[in-house]
């Protein structure tokens, strides 16, 4: 059944009242769609003089004249007032001159609602004042879901990629609904780094609460006042006086796990390294007995739930089942650190002699009523995971990285035979070390862990010429910055990227300002250490066909190689003993 109204004021003829049909209470109600209170600019306006309506029982398709649709949009903006067109419509339809009806029982009114706010979003989503920064387009609230489902799905370094692959140097897209910049241009990325207006994170206020990091400890801490207080205790075991003895603890504890190798065929070096790294963070900052492969176990379940909650919507947490199962992986490496640390506490009280390290530092800071002891136990859990979390990671990827490129393995082995000879590595000797140094750049440039890292505007700022309210999310794509400024030879891999003094704002590994990595001294201490114990006894051969490209990883909080149980032989290398003066490769 069509309902058909026709308007036509040219070569029209005046009907007598007795052929004009009765009008149904369906088709009246239809008429009645277009008595709108319109939202147009200045006086009110007239209808055209010819518009169709069409109806169809199955479903309601409004079709309008282009004249009429493209005046009613490009008539409104600006400031807008509304009009009553109930008038309009009923003198334009006393004066028509043709009216031809054909009944119809009509839609219903769920759909014709439904149709009417369709066609009033349009016209209010194309006046819009669209955003100056690129990006998706916002196209009625699809584009912040598409985006959002995007970095869910892929993971926050995978989609921060393919954004500015996509759009440019500074992007515009949505996290749960927050406006969030992509930021992987050097001037850009400088800027945040060194404000301090930037010093807060985003995040899921609900997953960091499962995490235990809401509020507590220093990686996600966003109450800026303790997070500053904080930070302190972290300085201070990882600059200064405690950088003397971490050469000596690095040798010592790579030295003891090379040693307890159970064969050299076949060496599950990611586990070698994540064992060697939580070792020397024990000897330094915890000094109590643990079961390293236990702990490594929690420490990779938290991992995961951290990666999963970080950036999921509040109702994601309504879920009980779903919350408790993440809450419980949290609560396990949780439940370690603090029997760790109530461990170091009965040491204390039982000392002679106490031995202050940062442990000790924060127990000190709990009874004199500085710290809570939640507080206390997220720090220790914090620092003891950082090492596992990047630091060996980044040690395999070099590895892998020193096997495809051979000229700068013999490099390396040159340097350190000269360098260090027969004995074992001391402090004075890192300075010595350049090529070493050159190497792990040149690593951290190429083919970084963690390529991203996230802030929050505290106040109102401009980027680059862009406005930046205050609370938009920021994410600084330092990875790929690394791959598209400065650097001769970006998309290389390729030491001569540091032959000369790269300019802090093109280099940022660590990051930098008021919330750089804290650190970052006492990691490339860490990383020379170990690299240089390990390839002055042996040569590192991975499976054949192992690559940095082949091999499968995810980049979600980090870059990180896919362990699944059948591809572990895939990631498993041969140790060959090598002599000192013996540069020979295999």
């Amino acid at each position: 059944m069509l309902l058909i109204l026709e308007m036509s004021n040219k070569n029209s003829r005046q009907l007598a009242p007795a052929q004009l049909r009765p009008v149904h209470p369906r088709a009246q109600a239809q008429i009645q769609l277009l008595k709108l209170n319109a939202v147009i600019k200045g006086k009110p306006r007239r209808l055209p003089s010819f518009y169709t309506l069409r109806v169809c029982r199955s479903y309601a398709e409004i079709a309008l004249t282009s004249s009429f649709f493209m005046d009613l949009i490009s008539s409104c903006g600006g400031t807008m007032t509304p009009v009553d067109l109930d008038g309009v419509v009923e003198d334009r339809v006393s004066i028509a001159s043709n009216v031809t009806v054909s009944l119809s029982p009509g839609i219903p009114f769920a759909t014709r609602t439904l149709i009417l706010l369709v066609c009033l979003l349009v016209v209010a989503w194309s006046h819009t004042e669209k955003n100056a920064v690129p990006g998706p387009s916002f196209c009625l609230g699809l584009g912040p879901l598409l985006s959002y489902l995007r970095f869910i799905w892929t993971g926050i370094g995978t989609a921060s990629n393919y954004y500015n692959k996509k759009y440019g140097d500074i992007v515009r897209v949505w996290i749960n609904g927050e406006e969030t910049l992509i930021l992987s241009r050097a001037s850009a990325v400088n800027h945040v780094l060194k404000k301090g207006s930037y010093t807060s994170r985003f995040g899921s206020k609900k997953g960091l609460s499962c995490l235990g990091m809401n509020e507590r400890g220093i990686i996600f801490n966003n109450n800026v006042a303790l997070w500053k207080k904080i930070r302190t205790y972290f300085a201070k075991a990882l600059t200064g006086p405690n950088l003397q003895q971490t050469v000596e603890v690095c040798v010592s504890s790579t030295q003891t796990h090379l040693d307890n190798l159970d064969s050299l065929a076949q060496v599950d070096v990611l586990s070698l390294l994540r064992c060697t790294v939580v070792d020397i963070s024990n000897r330094l900052f915890l000094d109590v007995p643990l079961n390293e492969k236990e702990l490594l176990l929690k420490i990779q379940r938290y991992f995961d739930t951290w990666q999963t909650v970080l950036i999921k919507p509040d109702i994601y947490f309504k879920f009980s089942w779903i919350h408790q199962r993440h809450k419980t992986a949290a609560q396990g490496l949780q439940d370690a650190i603090e029997g760790l640390v109530e461990q170091k506490r009965r040491q204390m009280e039982r000392a002679d002699k106490l031995d202050i390290n940062f442990t000790a530092d924060l127990i000190f800071a709990q009874n004199h009523g500085e710290l809570s002891a939640e507080n206390v136990t997220q720090c220790v859990l914090e620092m003891v995971i950082a090492a596992p979390d990047t630091l060996s990671i980044s040690l395999f990827f070099m590895l892998l990285l020193l096997k495809q490129n051979p000229h700068v393995e013999l490099q390396l082995l040159q340097e350190i035979d000269k360098v260090i000879g027969d004995r074992e590595l001391q402090n004075g000797d890192l300075q010595k070390l350049q090529v070493l140094e050159s190497f792990i750049n040149e690593c951290l440039r190429f083919h970084p862990v963690v390529d991203f890292t996230m802030r929050r505007a505290l106040s109102d700022d401009v980027i680059d010429g862009y406005r930046v309210p205050k609370g938009t999310n920021i994410i600084l794509n330092t990875g790929r910055m690394h791959r598209t400024e400065f650097f001769h030879k970006a998309d290389e891999f390729n030491l001569e990227n540091f032959q000369k003094n790269t300019p802090r704002r093109y280099f940022q590994p660590f990051g930098s300002g008021p919330r750089a990595c804290v650190g970052k001294h006492i990691a490339m201490v860490m990383m020379k250490s170990i690299l240089a114990t390990l390839l002055s006894q042996y040569s590192v051969c991975p499976h054949e066909g192992l690559t940095l490209d082949c091999l499968p990883q995810t980049n979600n909080l980090s870059q990180q190689p896919v362990e699944h149980h059948e591809e572990a032989q895939q990631l498993s290398m041969r140790f060959l003993p090598r002599q000192r003066g013996n540069w020979q490769t295999p």
